[in-house]
This record gives structure tokens, C-alpha cells and sequence, in this order.
């Protein structure tokens, strides 16, 4: 957001303060019969100073002080987003359905940067916290490190992953998963398909759920056992059947320094038909 000048440059009271100046300069010259003893007295190279006391000083000086407090507004009204943005909170919009059914297309959030630590220049990255198992997390693809992508934190640093028949499995635990009633997703053509739905326990007790849209058969329904490295986290999609992950070389492990922030709230969401999914605004991401 850019501030506009002001369209007198910030000069229209000295240009004021000038006006009397020059008419009493003007009637001196044209008259010389005017008394002395106004307070007024022309100079020899025909610059103008007054005899007055020091009011023009003291004028001059509020001018600086009140000029000084303007730009220091100005700054503070500029500076404030960029603020909220580098430091604090970040949006973004969900372009795809590899988050459903925890995030649909459509949906609007903030993202805390604060959550795990931020980025200042020439000093890297400050740590606040690392990444908890369940947390919804927006990072940089590995590969290019610019692409925004969001994903779920499953493994830690050290934990042994794999996925068997559609079960996640940390550290050779396979973690809970419960049916529940099916999701309802939508075709490009607007009608509507069942397809599986659970809730998966993690486990630290983070509960979420998930879609199998391939059953447990899907591509990536069965993989081998992946160590996460050290400053690393693995990640994976709640619609495990169309989500590019932490499984798939294309993305892989995550690392510390490519997380931007921790998914929070939904604030805005609109339906692929242009409607306001009002029941969305203000939930929460978990």
C-alpha cells in the first residue's frame, strides 16, 4: 500500500506564513514615505527580516515537531502490514482438494509465521518451536523453494513412517483410524459421490480426519518405511488417495527452514458456484 504525498507537498503553511512577507516588501518599495517602526526593515541585498520577537522561531519550530509526528504516522501506517505479514500472520487460499476434507477448494486462511519462529535477514531463521504431530503446516516445496504447499505433520525427526494398506503406521505402531459416515465429494460436473471417510488418532491424541477415495488400494496406500532425517518432517495429505506428499521423491521430507507457518483459522470461503460457505468462516484448522 503506497501513502499519496499530500498535493501541496507538505509546504502549504509556510507558503501561508510567506504571503504577508512579500506585501509589506511590496508596499515599501512603492511607497518610501511609510513610517518606520512596524517591525519591518529592508535589508540592503532586498531580503526581508523582521524585528519581531522570536514568534517566527517558535512557529518554525512547532512546524518541525508536528511535521516530524506526521512522518512518523505515515511510517507506522505503512510499515504496520508488512509487519503482520513478515511476523505475525499470512493468508492464504486452498487452489486444490489434496487438504479435504479438513480444507476444501475455496477456503481462505491465516497461517501463524510466528508459530514456529520467523525469518530476519542475514540471520536466518529464529526458532520458537518445532512442528507438533497434527499440525496443519504451509511450507516451501523442497525442490524450488518458492511454491506455497500445506500439508499435515506426521513424523518427527527420527520417527521410522510407512503406510500399509492404507494405515499409517509411526514407529511400527499402526495408528487408530475409525469409519465414519461417508464423504460427500463433489464431481467436476457438480453431482455428488460418496467416498470412505475416518477419523485417524495420532499418536499425541490429535484427531482429524481423513478420505480414501481409492479404498486402500490406492498408489500410495502401500509404500516402504521412511526414516525422517534430522531438521526434517514428514508430511502427508488428509485425502490420502490425491495428495502429493512426503511420499512422492517430488516432494519428500520437509525441512525446518521451509516451514512458513501453522494453518489457524479459516476467515473467508466460497463454494466453486461463487456462494459464501458461511458455516466455514471462523473454523478452526485441526
Amino acid at each position: 500500500m503506497r501513502i499519496a504525498p499530500a498535493a501541496n507537498g507538505g509546504r502549504g503553511r509556510g507558503a501561508a506564513e510567506l504571503i504577508p512577507f512579500v506585501d509589506l516588501t511590496n508596499k515599501l518599495r512603492s511607497n518610501p514615505s511609510l513610517p518606520s517602526g512596524h517591525g519591518v526593515k529592508l535589508c540592503q541585498d532586498k531580503r526581508m527580516t523582521t524585528t519581531a520577537p522570536d514568534q517566527a522561531p517558535r512557529a518554525s519550530r512547532r512546524f518541525r515537531f508536528w511535521r516530524v509526528v506526521a512522518v512518523v504516522a505515515v511510517t507506522c501506517l505503512v510499515l504496520t502490514p508488512f509487519a503482520v505479514r513478515g511476523f505475525l500472520y499470512q493468508p492464504f487460499s486452498i487452489p486444490s482438494g489434496a487438504q479435504m476434507p479438513t480444507l476444501l477448494i475455496g477456503d481462505y486462511l491465516f497461517a501463524s509465521k510466528y508459530a514456529y519462529g520467523t525469518s530476519l535477514p542475514f540471520s536466518g531463521r529464529i526458532s520458537v518451536s518445532e512442528p507438533r504431530v497434527g499440525d496443519v503446516v504451509v511450507f516451501k516445496l523442497p525442490r524450488d523453494g518458492t511454491t506455497d504447499y500445506i500439508k499435515r505433520v506426521v513424523g518427527l525427526p527420527g520417527d521410522r513412517i510407512r503406510v500399509t494398506k492404507g494405515i499409517l503406521h509411526i514407529n511400527d505402531q499402526p495408528v487408530k483410524r475409525e469409519r465414519i459416515a461417508d464423504f460427500q465429494l463433489k464431481d467436476d460436473d457438480g453431482s455428488e459421490k460418496p467416498v470412505p471417510q475416518y477419523t485417524e488418532t495420532l499418536p499425541n491424541g490429535v484427531t482429524h480426519r481423513i478420505i480414501e477415495i481409492q479404498g486402500d488400494d490406492g498408489f500410495l496406500d502401500n509404500t516402504s518405511e521412511f526414516v525422517v532425517k534430522p531438521g526434517h518432517f514428514f508430511v502427508l495429505g488428509d485425502n490420502r488417495d490425491n495428495s502429493v506428499d512426503s511420499r512422492d521423491a517430488s516432494v519428500g521430507q520437509v525441512p525446518f527452514e521451509n516451514l512458513v507457518g501453522r494453518a489457524e483459522v479459516i476467515f473467508w470461503s466460497v463454494d466453486p458456484e461463487g456462494s459464501v460457505r458461511t458455516d466455514r468462516i471462523g473454523m478452526s484448522v485441526r
